[in-house]
C-alpha cells in the first residue's frame, strides 16, 4: 500500500508519536474508531429522550390500541432478553389474550431501524419463550422520522405511532392490518 502524506513529513504520525507511514488501511482504522466512538455518544444523548417518549407513550397505548379493535390487557416495559451471547431490550410489549405487540421507541425513526426491528420480530418467539403460543404484532412508535419511513414501516406490517409531547396516535391508513410474526 502507497502510504498517505500527512503534510511536510509524510512519515509522521498524526499524534506525532510515531515515524510510522499511514497507510489507507491504518487510515480506514482510524476512522472506523472514531465512528464506534461517535456511535456510543449518539446512543448516550438518545437513550435518555427514548426513555422519555417510551414513558409517554405507554400511558396512550393501551387507548389508542383499543381504538384500533386490539384489546389489550397490560403492558411491560424494557423487557431484557438475555439468551447466549444475545442481549437486548424490547422498549414495550402490550399483551392481549391470543397476542402481544412489541413497541420499539426512538426519537428519530429511520430505515435502518425498521430494519433491525424487523429481524428482532422474527426472533421474538424464541427469544421468549413464554410468547410461542401468542401472534406477534409489532409497532414503531417516534417524534421524528427520516421522510418515508413512517410508510415504510407500514408496508411492512407494523403499526405506526407519532407520539408526540402531548398525545401519542396511531398513524396507520384506516384499513391497515398489521402482519404478524
Amino acid at each position: 500500500m502507497k502510504p498517505v502524506s500527512m503534510g511536510k513529513n509524510p512519515s509522521a504520525h498524526p499524534s506525532g508519536t510515531s515515524d510510522e507511514a499511514l497507510t489507507s488501511e491504518k487510515v480506514w482504522l482510524m476512522f472506523h474508531e472514531t465512528d464506534k466512538k461517535i456511535n456510543k455518544l449518539e446512543n448516550l444523548l438518545t437513550s435518555p429522550w427514548e426513555k422519555l417518549v417510551e414513558s409517554l407513550l405507554e400511558g396512550d397505548l393501551i387507548t389508542i390500541l383499543k381504538q384500533r379493535g386490539v384489546d389489550v390487557t397490560g403492558t411491560l416495559r424494557r423487557r431484557s432478553v438475555h439468551r447466549g451471547k444475545i442481549s437486548f431490550e424490547f422498549d414495550i410489549i402490550a399483551i392481549t389474550a391470543n397476542e402481544i405487540i412489541i413497541v420499539e421507541v426512538k426519537t428519530t425513526l429511520r430505515p435502518v431501524d425498521i430494519r433491525d426491528f424487523l429481524k428482532k420480530l422474527k426472533m421474538a418467539k424464541i427469544w421468549m419463550p413464554e410468547y410461542s403460543n401468542k401472534k406477534i404484532l409489532g409497532a414503531v412508535a417516534f417524534l421524528t422520522e427520516d421522510s418515508g419511513t413512517s410508510a415504510l414501516a407500514e408496508r411492512k406490517g407494523l403499526f405506526v405511532i407519532r407520539a408526540p409531547k402531548d398525545s401519542a396516535s396511531i398513524i396507520n391508513r384506516d384499513d391497515f392490518v398489521p402482519d404478524c410474526w
